[in-house]
């Protein structure tokens, strides 16, 4: 069980800190459609990139200390369904399904998490 742990947290923290490191650095292809069709304001955008970046260094610290990877993980969770809450409240239905996608991902890993644990 540990082992798949290790690798949903590896993949997890790969793709957030993709995501974040895109939000961070103002990348356009990240940026706009998180401006201009969810209505995300400009100022929250490196606060998202720097939640997703400290989440994915959590979960990959939570390989090592189990506490501090079932914390990122469930944060992830509620990371995502709040994503997908905006999506929704968007009527941006493309977006749903991976934004749903990581956060199930984020169930997962956690679960995982919590029964290696």
């Amino acid at each position: 069980m540990f082992v798949a742990a290790v690798i949903v947290s590896a993949l997890l923290a790969l793709a957030t800190a993709f995501s974040g490191y895109g939000k961070l650095t103002g990348n356009p292809q990240v940026v706009e459609p998180l401006t201009t069709k969810l209505g995300v304001p400009r100022r929250f955008i490196p606060v998202l990139g720097a939640l997703l970046l400290a989440g994915a260094v959590g979960t990959v610290a939570g390989i090592w200390w189990a506490p501090i990877g079932i914390a990122a993980t469930a944060c992830f969770v509620l990371y995502f369904l709040g994503a997908v809450i905006t999506h929704v409240r968007a009527k941006d239905w493309a977006g749903v399904v991976p934004t749903g996608l990581l956060m199930v991902f984020s169930a997962a890993a956690l679960t995982l998490r919590l029964l290696s644990a």
